[in-house]
C-alpha cells in the first residue's frame, strides 16, 4: 500500500505532465507493487487537488468496457474516472494538439441525470428513470505516462491507467439528444471519419452490450465506496470504438446516422 506522501507525489507527477503536455515514466516502474486501491488513490488525489484548484466535478468516464480491453489490461472489471469542469468542449471545437500529451478520441454515449443515482442494486431500470437524455459524443483520452515505455518496451498496466484518471482528457458532445426510454441505445451506431476517411465504425452494444450496464456498473461501484451519481452530471458509458490517434491539421467528422454528427480539428 503506497503512503500518504507516496500518492500525493504520483497525483503531482500525472500534474506536471498534463501541464507540460509531456509523458512521464509509468508510475508502475517506481511502484511496481501498487494495487487498484492504491490507483484509484493516486486518481482521488489528483482529483481533489483539482478542485482545491478550482475545478469541480462534471460528471464520470466509464473505461475498458470491452473483453478485449479488459484481456489487454488484466483485469476483469471497466475502471472510471472524473469529468472535471474544464474538460469540456462544444460541438466544432479547435483544439491545440500540443496542450495534451498523447491525445486520441473514442465515441461514446453520454448520459444526463435528472435525478441521484445511488446503491448497491441499482438497475438497469433505475439508470433509465434517472436519465435526462442520452447525448451522442466522443471522449478525448490522453495518456500522461507513456503507453509503452521507449526504454524497456514495456506496456503501462491497469494501475499507471486508472492513476492517471482512467486516461480521461475531455468530452465533446453534440447532435440530437436521444430518448433511452423510445430508443434501443444498443444499435445506436456511428461512423468516424479522419480527414474525410472512415477510421472506425461501431455499434453501441459494444459498451457490455448495452451502454445502460455501464451507468448500473457505475453506480454499484460507487455504492462501495460509500458514494453515488449526481443529479446533472454528465456519464460516459464508455467507448464502442477503438482509439484513433489525433495529429496537428487533423479535421474529426463522427456521423451518428439519425442521431446527429459531431466535428472537432486539430492545430
Amino acid at each position: 500500500m503506497l503512503t500518504a506522501d507516496q500518492i500525493a507525489e504520483v497525483a503531482a507527477r500525472h500534474e506536471r505532465a498534463r501541464q507540460q503536455g509531456r509523458q512521464i515514466r509509468r508510475i508502475t516502474l517506481d511502484y511496481p507493487d501498487m494495487d487498484i486501491g492504491d490507483a484509484y488513490a493516486c486518481q482521488r488525489a489528483w482529483v481533489d487537488q483539482q478542485i482545491a484548484d478550482g475545478a469541480s466535478v462534471g460528471g464520470h468516464k466509464i473505461g475498458l468496457t470491452s473483453r478485449a480491453m479488459q484481456s489487454a489490461m488484466k483485469i476483469d472489471e471497466p475502471d472510471f474516472g472524473t469529468l472535471l469542469d474544464y474538460m469540456f468542449f462544444d460541438n466544432g471545437a479547435v483544439l491545440d494538439a500540443s496542450q495534451f500529451c498523447d491525445i486520441r478520441l473514442e465515441v461514446e454515449l453520454a448520459f444526463v441525470l435528472s435525478a441521484p443515482l445511488s446503491g448497491a442494486d441499482v438497475t438497469r431500470e433505475d439508470v433509465l428513470a434517472a436519465t435526462e437524455r442520452v447525448i451522442p459524443s466522443i471522449e478525448l483520452i490522453d495518456a500522461r505516462s507513456h503507453r509503452v515505455d521507449p526504454d524497456d518496451g514495456v506496456s503501462r498496466t491497469v494501475f499507471d491507467t486508472i492513476s492517471d484518471n482512467a486516461a480521461n482528457a475531455g468530452i465533446i458532445t453534440g447532435g440530437n439528444p436521444i430518448n433511452p426510454l423510445v430508443t434501443d441505445l444498443r444499435w445506436v451506431s456511428a461512423i468516424l471519419k479522419r480527414n474525410g476517411v472512415v477510421e472506425e465504425t461501431g455499434v453501441a452494444a459494444g459498451v457490455l452490450d448495452d451502454p445502460v450496464m455501464g451507468i448500473v456498473w457505475l453506480a454499484q461501484r460507487f455504492a462501495q465506496f460509500g458514494q453515488g451519481l449526481e443529479a446533472g452530471q454528465t456519464i460516459l458509458a464508455g467507448s464502442f470504438t477503438r482509439p484513433v490517434i489525433c495529429r496537428p491539421g487533423d479535421d474529426f467528422e463522427i456521423d451518428f446516422g439519425p442521431h446527429g454528427i459531431i466535428t472537432c480539428s486539430f492545430t
